[in-house]
């Protein structure tokens, strides 16, 4: 598999079936509202229908530090109703859970399990209807993967948490989750680390408790030491079909450029088929064939789209919409939207008669480059850490279309391959088009960086307000060989 489902940072993707839709929840970090959820009908093609935080009573405001905020969900449905349980690490009082009847939303008010210190937590129920959260705990006197009977409607401990079973030996066991199947306890994790050396292991036991007997061809999925195109594979999640058949969706990455390579857009979420034999699943990662999608768009905000994300606090909180086909920004926060593409074209069409814009695409705070237009000039400026430079300027009035390009580097040195996974034009849009520089990608890649997430688009107020009239998005697949 080398195409993604969801494309664009979409990390630990769970999932879980309702009759023939299948409906699938990914982490959100600092961006607000937090886990998105998608629903589809063939687990390849997937629609975003809302997200499951969305009110600071679920997610309350913060400054929107990279890589803070909403880790791992997992997505269940029972007794009629969604479960959906994640972290919310700026917190401190463990897991929360919100629930609804209807997975666009609304979700409830949250309940948090306290004593649940740690991440990626799993819900799943036995035979005699009672809940079980499952995690990765960080508790000194508990660490490992843990496990207690809880009350999912209160966050209250039925019991006392355990340690089920910690992996295979490989570094970072997490993202464990637990399913019933022919008898079985079936505990799969996350190995490895969320890096080169990800993995998918899978033990199993009689009883909840364990003892667990882990799988004979562990780890069940890894692109570990190998060229294959995808890379970080790991975090898995499996559904089973409404066929009876079985499928597992898991986090990759697709890294370029020279060794040791660098991925740009986050880990996205890929879909594999899973079979079982001598009890076992075992994975057929080209079961599903997956065409690489046109996530093209033109957005003209005359209406609201879940698309578009803010870190710390949601869009609503510093835009406005004045008229239809103009959105007001004030100064705080950018307005973004994931990459989805290894290749791409935006474009910003942008009033700044009131005000200072930036139009970026970022990692973070820290690694991003942008054109910054004032009404006066257009400055192309780049951050990389601690350095902050606006490399060349052109004049330009207070109405402007600006462009960000993601472009295929062309190969160099003697073995004919690109240095950086890209490169990043910067433009000023007019009569005579301004290419103010072409930048490489490889300072707003996870490997420069560090973190979790991956590359957003959007505009910023820097100062006064300023109006956004259009925003047009273009999946470039022509200049991507693998496609």
């Amino acid at each position: 598999m080398t195409v993604p489902i969801v494309p664009g940072f979409h990390p630990d993707p769970s999932i879980c079936r309702v009759g023939d839709t299948y409906y699938l929840a990914n982490s959100s970090f600092e961006y607000v509202p937090g886990v998105p959820i998608r629903r589809s009908t063939d687990l390849v093609s997937w629609e975003l229908i809302g997200h499951a935080l969305t009110r600071p009573g679920q997610l309350p405001p913060s400054e929107g530090a990279a890589n803070t905020g909403i880790f791992a969900p997992t997505l269940r449905h029972h007794d009629g109703r969604f479960h959906l349980i994640t972290t919310n690490i700026l917190e401190g009082r463990g897991h929360l859970i919100v629930t609804a009847a209807d997975p666009a939303g609304p979700w409830s008010d949250p309940v948090h399990v306290p004593g649940t210190d740690g991440i990626d937590p799993d819900l799943c129920w036995d035979d005699a209807g009672v809940c079980h959260l499952t995690w990765a705990s960080f508790r000194p006197d508990l660490p490992g993967i843990a496990s207690v009977p809880i009350d999912p409607g209160t966050g209250a401990m039925l019991g006392e948490p355990r340690l089920l079973w910690n992996g295979t030996g490989m570094a970072a066991p997490e993202g464990p989750h637990l399913y019933r199947v022919d008898g079985w306890w079936y505990l799969l994790l996350a190995e490895g680390g969320t890096e080169r050396g990800h993995a998918v292991t899978v033990a199993r036991a009689r009883a909840l408790e364990g003892p667990y007997e882990p799988a004979p061809a562990n780890p069940i999925l890894t692109h570990r030491s190998s060229t294959h195109p995808v890379q970080n594979t790991g975090h898995a999640d499996l559904v089973e079909c409404a066929d009876g058949s079985w499928a597992m969706v898991y986090l990759g990455v697709r890294p370029r450029g020279k060794t040791p390579q660098f991925h740009v857009n986050g880990r996205e979420t890929f879909l594999a088929g899973v079979d079982w034999v001598d009890g076992w699943p075992v994975v057929a990662e080209d079961r599903y064939p997956v065409p690489p999608a046109d996530n093209s768009f033109t957005d003209d905000f005359a209406e609201p789209h879940p698309r578009w994300v803010a870190p710390g606090a949601g869009p609503e909180t510093f835009t406005r919409r004045a008229r239809p086909g103009e959105l007001v920004l004030t100064t705080g926060r950018p307005l973004l939207t994931r990459a989805l593409d290894e290749y791409w074209t935006a474009v910003a069409s942008l009033d700044v008669s009131r005000g200072t814009a930036a139009f970026v695409v970022r990692l973070d705070d820290r690694h991003w480059y942008g054109l910054i237009a004032d009404g006066a000039k257009v400055a192309a400026t780049l951050a990389i850490g601690p350095v902050v430079q606006a490399v060349t300027e052109v004049a330009a009035g207070p109405v402007v279309s600006l462009r960000i390009r993601a472009l295929r580097p062309d190969p160099s040195g003697p073995l004919h391959e690109a240095d950086e996974p890209d490169l990043l034009e910067l433009s000023v849009l007019g009569e005579e088009d301004r290419v103010l520089g072409a930048f490489d990608g490889r300072y707003l890649s996870t490997e420069v960086a560090a973190g979790f997430t991956g590359r957003m688009i959007g505009v910023e107020a820097r100062a006064g307000t300023i109006a956004l009239r259009e925003f047009r998005y273009r999946s470039e697949h022509r200049q991507n060989l693998s496609s």
